[in-house]
């Protein structure tokens, strides 16, 4: 079960009872998707590929606010966007439209998102002229795909609430779904994180983090 709860920005979030944790951070849900995800994450990518296309692959789909805000930006720079979500619980439709997520996009942004998901869901669907979207219903150890990707949300529950997907075996899953010069972003850092993303040829960095964490890391595939 799945609980709506404000964060400190004003944005909603959802507590997973069965995690027990909620989907973003409760320093502010929007906040957190915006600093690592788009600033940090899309738009850098973006900046470095200087292409008029992106492939994104993100490590739990949840409340669908990362692509949300992805196919938002996308739209406004006429970007195509190719985007690819794991996700092992998706929601239902009436839990995304509970969150009120559409305040923060263009309406025809959460429109087309809402008459695509269902559609999505294991499938790839065409959510606009610009945007593709597909959703993998199934664990992320258990993902594969021939596809390779530009930009990585790894998106995860946290360490604490979700181990397994921190082991250094999937992180390294992750990494190989990316094309040289990829971008690997997350909302965490840790020591044992970036010694198994450097490990798969990875150049790291280390950046301010969003409200209520230090720091974050990016990092770019160098083969």
């Amino acid at each position: 079960m799945n609980i709506l709860t404000p964060t400190a920005d004003g944005s909603n979030t959802l507590f997973n009872e069965e995690i027990g944790e909620h989907y973003h951070s409760a320093h502010g849900a929007l906040q957190e998707s915006k600093h690592v995800f788009i600033e940090a994450g899309l738009k850098h990518a973006l900046q470095q590929l200087q292409q008029p296309s992106i492939a994104v692959l993100e490590v739990g789909f949840g409340t669908g606010l990362n692509f949300l805000l992805s196919m938002a930006h996308c739209e406004a720079e006429n970007i195509k966007l190719h985007y690819h979500a794991v996700e092992a619980f998706p929601l239902g439709k009436e839990t995304l439209v509970a969150t009120g997520y559409h305040q923060y996009v263009p309406a025809s942004v959460w429109d087309d998102f809402l008459k695509a998901y269902t559609s999505a869901i294991n499938t790839e669907v065409e959510v606009s002229s610009n945007c593709q979207l597909q959703v993998s219903h199934t664990t992320f150890q258990n993902f594969e795909t021939d596809k390779r990707y530009d930009l990585l949300y790894y998106d995860a529950f946290s360490v604490r609430h979700q181990p397994e997907l921190w082991t250094d075996e999937v992180i390294a899953h992750a990494c190989k779904f990316l094309k040289p010069g990829g971008i690997f972003v997350t909302y965490a850092i840790t020591g044992n994180l970036k010694r198994a993303v450097k490990s798969c040829g990875f150049n790291i960095q280390k950046l301010p983090g969003a409200p209520g964490k230090r720091e974050m890391l990016r990092a770019a595939k160098t083969i």
